[in-house]
């Protein structure tokens, strides 16, 4: 899914596509600061908590490139059950890299940083969270951001829609 389709889905569904403070607010626990969804411990490979690195549906010992071929490597939703945030959410981490609302900003964009808040300055990318299922480890901590073209469709990209809460 590009960009814009995430968007649209969304709205149509009467949710709307996460910030990047929402997204890793949820993804980090708020104030608790979890290098992972689920903590510090690592992923492993067992599936378990991640689906990353070309694993699923081998597991560990398969881990590898030669694994990798497409919808395959796509597990259902909720497989990595450990994985959970610290308010439920499954998935993420690993799966599939997720479109956030914001733009991805320019260098001059941290020269007044904020709070809680989206990035709406129009630029050329769109942010992108957390690594996907054919990517190794190193791109699963909830920090980590990309920037993509939102016109990009590729097979380890999706979305996740939000809600307000009740």
């Amino acid at each position: 899914m590009n960009w814009w389709e995430g968007y649209e889905f969304c709205i149509w569904d009467g949710a709307f596509l996460p910030s990047e403070a929402e997204w890793k607010y949820a993804a980090a626990g708020g104030s608790q600061q979890r290098e992972f969804p689920w903590g510090s411990a690592a992923p492993g490979t067992d599936n378990r908590y991640a689906i990353y690195g070309c694993c699923y549906p081998a597991g560990p010992g398969s881990c590898q490139e030669a694994w990798c071929t497409g919808v395959r490597n796509i597990a259902p939703v909720g497989t990595a059950s450990l994985g959970a945030g610290a308010w439920g959410h499954l998935d993420l981490a690993g799966s599939f890299w997720e479109w956030n609302l914001d733009f991805y900003p320019d260098d001059t964009a941290f020269v007044d940083p904020c709070t809680n808040c989206a990035y709406l300055r129009p630029t050329s990318t769109r942010v992108v969270k957390v690594g996907n299922f054919s990517e190794g480890p190193y791109y699963l901590p909830t920090w980590l951001r990309y920037d993509y073209d939102p016109s990009n469709r590729e097979i380890y990209l999706g979305f996740r829609c939000a809600r307000a809460p009740l």
